[in-house]
C-alpha cells in the first residue's frame, strides 16, 4: 500500500521520481500487445516534452516509471512558465491518462474511470535508492510470477536498455550509471530478493 505522502508529492525541475499506479478495479489494464504498444505511443507524446524516461515495467494491471523532470521545462515551453512545475507536469499525467482510458474503454466496451487518482510519485533522493530502483521496477515481472525471468518480459525498459539501438530512454545516462552495460547486465544477475524487499524499505521509512 502507497503511503499518504506519495499522493501528494509535488514535482520540481531536475528531480527524479519513481511514479507508479494501478487501475481503480485492479483488473487489467492491458488485454493485449497491442493496449501495450498504444501505452507508450501516449505516454512519449504527452510526456516526453516535460520530463525523460530512465526504466519503466507494465504489468498487468499497473505500471512503474523512474523519470527525471526536465531542467529547461519552462523555457522551453511558453505556455508553461505562468504554471508551477508540478501544475504543468500533472496535466501532462492526466491528459495521457485520459487519452488511455478512452481508447482502452471503446475497444473493451468499459464505462468509467480506468486509472486510480491521485497516481502516487516518490522522490527518488539518494543515489542508493536510484540504483536499487532500477532493478526494482525491471524485476517487477518476476516478482509478481507473470514470468520466470524478468529479463524476458517484453513490456519493460531491460531489453531496450542493452540493446544497440537508438531509443526514447535515457539509455547512455543510466549505463553510465553502472559504468557500464556489462556492469548493468551483471548487477541484475547478482541482486537478489534482498533488493526488492530494501526498495519497500526505502519508499515506506
Amino acid at each position: 500500500m502507497a503511503k499518504t505522502a506519495h499522493y501528494f508529492t509535488q514535482f520540481e525541475l531536475g528531480e527524479f521520481y519513481h511514479i507508479y499506479n494501478r487501475s481503480v478495479d485492479k483488473k487489467p489494464m492491458f488485454k493485449n500487445n497491442g493496449n501495450y504498444i498504444f501505452f507508450l505511443k501516449k505516454y512519449h507524446f504527452y510526456l516526453s516534452q516535460v520530463l525523460d524516461t530512465h526504466a519503466y515495467c507494465l504489468l498487468g494491471n499497473h505500471f512503474h516509471l523512474l523519470v527525471r523532470i526536465k531542467s529547461d521545462l519552462h523555457s522551453a515551453n511558453d505556455s508553461s512558465k505562468q504554471q508551477n512545475t508540478h501544475e504543468v507536469v500533472s496535466h501532462q499525467f492526466r491528459k495521457f491518462f485520459q487519452s488511455y482510458a478512452m481508447a482502452f474503454n471503446k475497444q473493451q466496451n468499459r464505462v468509467g474511470t480506468l486509472f486510480q487518482t491521485p497516481f502516487k510519485r516518490v522522490l527518488v533522493d539518494s543515489e542508493d535508492y536510484f540504483t536499487k530502483l532500477v532493478y526494482y521496477i525491471h524485476a517487477n515481472p518476476q516478482h509478481h510470477r507473470l514470468t520466470t525471468d524478468f529479463r524476458n518480459w517484453d513490456w519493460s525498459s531491460y531489453k531496450d536498455l542493452i540493446a544497440d539501438k537508438e531509443s526514447n530512454l535515457k539509455k547512455k545516462e543510466v549505463l553510465d550509471w553502472f559504468y557500464d552495460k556489462n556492469t548493468f547486465i551483471n548487477y541484475h544477475e547478482d541482486v537478489h530478493q534482498q533488493l526488492i524487499n530494501d526498495v519497500l524499505s526505502l519508499e515506506n521509512d
